[in-house]
Parts: structure tokens; sequence; C-alpha cells
């Protein structure tokens, strides 16, 4: 196994103030979108009979949106295509968004999308996939992580007809899914970049903040078993948590360096999600994670990984000394941890790609380099955990 940190550093500019508060907005959805990128078109894929895990079926609508032109090689078959996955909150547009579209798609860009097809998926229960919303509300199927990735294969292998994946790309949950993909599909891809994600289950803290959320919903009297007719009264005030535990301490305390301003901080957020999120499809998105555990079948996975954390995640927290471990089962895995600075954002780093994105661009050029026996990434990760 090759471990190492490519040589070109993410680059750095300024993100402060309007960005950072852009960062605290819906859940990191993407808000700002610029000029459309190179032959962008969206779709849908439906499947009359989709499988759930739990053994229901339902007609499922997968959205998805394409960037690029798909090459063909001898053999007719695409060979440019990336699959880039999405977070929790987000839909496959998320990666439009000012911060990412144009840092990784963009003219030169690492994934300049008129060199590489590029496929944005909506997860289920997402954005202009089949979800709760739509309809069945709280009847909707359980549906989990797995089911999600079933879904993208689909969209992947039946609507688009690609065999193979140059790379699979995945922010915070879609960094997660793409752990999965490198397990279940393992010879369909030559790379996984997982940003923002740990291989282990979803435990401890990051399971406490998220039962606590999905309880202020059930427990709201307003929910009346997901049959309301308008959003719980007091869904909107528990939003916050997420913007809570997403955003970096040092940013918080930037834009809130006093209680007076934490108060106004948290009436800003609060009336950020009016009208812009239901109770419903929350819950099931951050209860989808319940069958989230990839670290023991890590082994199957031959594709090259490069992973890309943040050391001031509070999600992901390096304290947990989990990655070196997980990346001892890969074939050919690296780590890399971005140490914290007046640019990152903790776990909302992941939609700034300028901190990131040149270590996506050594890991296409060079994916099989080690730079050095015991990498800069691994003594970050060892500093962090003292």
């Amino acid at each position: 196994m090759k471990r190492g940190v490519p040589k070109r550093g993410p680059e750095r500019s300024g993100l402060a103030g309007i960005a950072l508060a852009a960062a605290l907005t819906l859940g990191g959805v993407a808000t700002a979108f610029g000029a459309p990128f190179p032959e962008q078109r969206k779709a849908d894929h439906w499947v009359k009979d989709f499988r759930f895990s739990t053994g229901e079926t339902l007609p499922v609508r997968l959205h998805y949106t394409t960037l690029g032109t798909p090459h063909r090689n001898a053999q007719g078959e695409i060979d440019n295509a990336v699959l880039a996955l999405h977070g929790t909150t987000g839909t496959g547009k998320s990666f439009l968004n000012t911060g990412l579209g144009p840092e990784l798609f963009g003219e030169g860009a690492p994934l300049d999308a008129r060199k590489y097809f590029v496929i944005l998926p909506d997860g289920i229960g997402r954005g202009g996939s089949t979800k709760p919303s739509d309809g069945l509300r709280a009847r909707f199927p359980r549906y989990g992580y797995g089911d999600v990735v079933e879904g993208q294969h689909r969209v992947v292998a039946e609507a688009l007809g690609i065999r193979h994946l140059r790379l699979v790309l995945g922010t915070s949950m879609g960094g997660m899914q793409a752990w999965i993909w490198g397990e279940r599909y393992p010879e369909m891809m030559d790379l996984i970049m997982p940003v923002a994600s740990q291989p282990i289950p979803v435990s401890g803290r990051n399971a406490l903040w998220r039962r606590l959320l999905i309880e202020g919903i059930r427990t709201d009297p307003d929910w009346k078993n997901g049959e309301y007719t308008t959003q719980p009264q007091n869904f909107g005030h528990i939003l916050p948590i997420f913007n809570i535990m997403t955003e970096s301490v040092l940013g918080q305390q930037k834009l809130a360096p006093t209680r007076g301003a934490a108060d106004a901080l948290y009436d800003k957020l609060i009336a950020s999600y009016e009208n812009k999120a239901d109770a419903n499809d929350w819950m099931y998105w951050f209860d989808s994670s319940y069958d989230y555990d990839p670290f023991a079948d890590l082994g199957r996975i031959t594709a090259k990984v490069l992973a890309v954390n943040f050391a001031d995640d509070e999600l992901n927290p390096p304290q947990l000394d989990v990655m070196n471990a997980a990346l001892a089962k890969v074939k050919d895995g690296r780590f890399v941890l971005v140490p914290t600075s007046t640019e990152t954002h903790g776990h909302q780093s992941l939609r700034f790609a300028n901190l990131w994105k040149g270590y996506l661009a050594e890991f296409l050029a060079h994916p099989t380099e080690a730079t050095e026996a015991q990498s800069s990434a691994e003594r970050l990760d060892s500093s962090a955990r003292r």
C-alpha cells in the first residue's frame, strides 16, 4: 500500500466574511450558480419497481445532472466519466455552487467539463429524486445509504450505459457513499476520493446530534405522524444544530463574538430555513446513515483511494484516530488531513474546493505516487490527536 500526500498543496484565497456566511446558509445547499457548464443537462431515470433494503418496492424517479460530453474508446465504451456525490442536505447541483463548480469543472480545473463527462445525481430522498415530501410523507420506505448508492448505480449503469468510471468523488455523505461504491463495485472505477468522511459507523457525537434532530421532529406535536399540512412549529428552531455542528469553532466565534451576536445569528439561521425545509425529508436524511458501516470490507476496494479530511471537522474529528487504520486495509490508499487555518470552515470546508482541489489534481495526474515514507498528512494527523 502506498501512502503519502501529493506534492502540490491546496490553493488558498481569502474566504472570510461573505463566504463564511454563505457556509452557514441552508444546510450547505448550493445557493448561487454561475453560468452553465459545457453541455450541462438534466434528466430523470425512472425505476418502476425499485426495491429498498427493507423489501418494500416503489416507483422511483432518479434525477441527475450531467456536464460535458461522453468520450468513447475504441470499444465504444465511455471512458471519461466522473461521478460526484453530494452531502446529506444537498443535491447534485450543490456541486455547481460558486465555491465548487468553477473550481472543479471550469476551464483548466481538475475536472474540466470540456474533458470529463461529469455525473451529478440527486440521491433518493432529495432534490428532483423521489422523496417523502412528494406525497408519501412518513409512509415512505425507510432508506439507507445502501439504497441511495443503488439508485446512483442505476443512473450510471442503466440511464447512461457507463461500465467504468474514471473517478468517484464524494463530499460528506457523498464521501461515505464513495467508500460503499468502492466495496460494492470494486472493478467499476479507477480512483476514489472521499472528502470529509470516515469509513466507520456513525456513532458517538455524530450519532447523538443526528438523533437529537430526528427526535426533535418526531416529538413535535405539530408533526402529526408526518401528516402535517404546515411545517411543525418547532422544526425550524432545531435546524441550526446542523450549522453549529458543521461550521468550525473559529468561524462561529468570528460570526458571533458576543452573546448578542450569537442570538442574532441564531435568529438569522432560523429565518434562512423558512419555507425551504421539509420536516419529513430532513428526518429521513439524517436517519439514512443507520446502515453505514464500510470498515470491515475496505479490503474489497481495488481502486486507488485518496481520502481528504479537515483538522477542524467536528463530524469527522481526527482525535478518533481511525483513518490510518482504515487506509491500512485498502490496497492502495492515501490520507490527507488539511490543517486548521483562517481559510478552513470545519466540515463545511468541503464547500470550498480551493482548499482541496490541488490534491484532486495531483491524484488525477499521479494516482500511484507516494512522496514520503511517513507522509506529512500522517504527521498532521498524529499532531492533531495530541
